[in-house]
């Protein structure tokens, strides 16, 4: 039985991936037909040709004998198998592509596209405020679907419209695409931009985003030309402002990266950062690859300060110098000059049409993230304590009380977790000592360090006017 299973398995291994050459590692589709030496060890007829070729001083001409049997051959023992017996890994393996004639019928239809209002009903529920964010990128994504089902007989192509999202730290850029990528059934890879390189130099090179899309679609060259790639801190690839050393990370980045945004046939490895020789590689076309770039790009608004006080004039009526200087959503009046004199080039630039900026948390907001969304943290906590069947509650005023520390720190909603923690340390450590405990109630005294928290035992009603006051 398990010889008959292993048979099978290994059938079924053979229709669904392509085979790669072990010492030149290309695919089957680039290479030709492949000869399997010991279980999953394939080679090509152009390298084994080559170890004749070496063996013998060319003469024997494999191509003749790649059909026969391997084992029969002159000097066939002098390859040690036992050193290939890893074979490929299976991040490396490749699946194949569909035959040309079975794109008769669609992957999609209109009616199993979300629709924008759908998709951003379901962000809603993870993500507070940034409605206008929200919006962009529902309609977007599902003009992206749409541009992945259409077809160009009529003479009409749908240009794809990539995303440039601006916005401080902490206001959700990649929790929006997080949340995004969990609702949507596309392949989608979250990259960072920090760790790219020019061509040559140590650090990813850029067609490291697409290698990462291709892990996220299970190395399917044909689901992944169809996803979603968001690039995270691109502002750190903008243009250094001193030119005395070479800028490996910068504006060379941003070139390299044309091609990839308006859509080429790159060489990409599989199942790696970098291309190197012992790591297969593929073609992938990024013409239906949707783009969003998102970065908190920092003194960005004081660009933006100084184009607007040029525009103000002199006299009585005219706008005062610092009346932008505590104006917390200036990112949203972002114009294109103002992130090209930041450091990104045009040509950058224009292949991101759609570009909007997030807004800045407020108190409130930050109180809303604390306990409306579904994965809030108040509710992570209260999830926790549950598990040792005690109830938690947060007063009103201690929510207030910790959006406020929030704002102070100048992070954002990453602040809330780490307020959180703190004060939380020692009630999670004291809880499981006492199997009595029932309720514990977060006041705003407690936060603020007058006080502790109210914690009731089980059993034990609580005050008449408390239960009155809370009713």
């Amino acid at each position: 039985m398990s010889e008959n299973q292993d048979k099978n398995e290994v059938h079924n291994e053979t229709e669904e991936y392509e085979d790669v050459c072990y010492i030149c590692r290309r695919p089957e589709h680039v290479a030709g037909k492949m000869i399997h030496i010991q279980d999953r060890i394939c080679i090509c007829s152009d390298c084994m040709q080559k170890t004749f070729d070496t063996m013998s001083g060319g003469g024997i001409n494999f191509n003749d004998m790649i059909n026969m049997n391997l084992g029969k051959m002159p000097n066939i023992s002098m390859i040690n198998l036992s050193d290939f017996a890893g074979g490929i890994p299976e991040s490396q393996k490749l699946k194949k592509k569909k035959p040309k004639e079975k794109k008769e019928t669609p992957v999609l239809d209109i009616h199993s596209i979300p629709a924008p209002h759908r998709i951003k009903a379901s962000l809603d529920e993870y993500v507070v405020g940034q409605e206008h964010a929200k919006k962009v990128m529902s309609v977007a994504v599902y003009n992206h679907y749409k541009r992945v089902m259409s077809d160009v007989e009529d003479g009409v192509e749908i240009e794809k419209s990539n995303m440039l999202m601006i916005g401080p730290t902490g206001c959700g850029k990649t929790y929006l695409v997080k949340t995004l990528a969990r609702l949507l059934d596309v392949p989608l890879a979250i990259t960072d931009a920090t760790s790219l390189t020019e061509a040559g130099y140590i650090g990813d090179d850029i067609e490291s985003v697409v290698s990462k899309l291709l892990a996220a679609a299970d190395n399917d060259v044909e689901r992944a030309e169809h996803g979603i790639i968001f690039i995270d801190e691109i502002d750190k690839i903008a243009k250094k402002r001193n030119t005395n050393q070479r800028d490996v990370s910068g504006e060379s980045v941003q070139q390299g990266m044309l091609k990839l945004l308006e859509g080429a046939e790159v060489e990409v490895p599989v199942g790696a950062s970098s291309k190197n020789a012992m790591v297969p590689m593929t073609t992938v076309d990024t013409k239906n690859i949707l783009f969003i770039c998102g970065g908190a790009f920092p003194e960005l608004e004081e660009i933006i300060k100084e184009r607007l006080n040029k525009e103000s004039s002199i006299g009585f009526q005219a706008d005062l110098k610092d009346k932008y200087d505590k104006d917390e959503n200036l990112l949203q009046q972002v114009a294109v000059e103002d992130v090209r004199k930041f450091g990104m080039i045009p040509e950058f630039l224009g292949r991101l049409p759609v570009m909007f900026a997030l807004e800045a948390l407020t108190e409130d907001m930050l109180v809303r993230i604390l306990s409306e969304p579904k994965n809030a943290i108040i509710k992570q906590y209260q999830k926790l304590l549950a598990m040792d069947e005690v109830q938690l509650i947060f007063e009103d005023g201690a929510l207030h009380a910790i959006a406020a520390k929030a704002k102070e720190k100048k992070v954002g909603a990453r602040a809330l977790r780490a307020i959180i923690e703190e004060f939380m340390l020692d009630i999670m450590y004291e809880i499981p000592k006492d199997d009595n405990i029932g309720t514990i109630t977060i006041t705003r005294d407690y936060i603020e360090k007058k006080g502790g928290p109210q914690i009731q035992m089980r059993g034990i009603p609580a005050l008449p006017e408390r239960a009155g006051a809370s009713g």
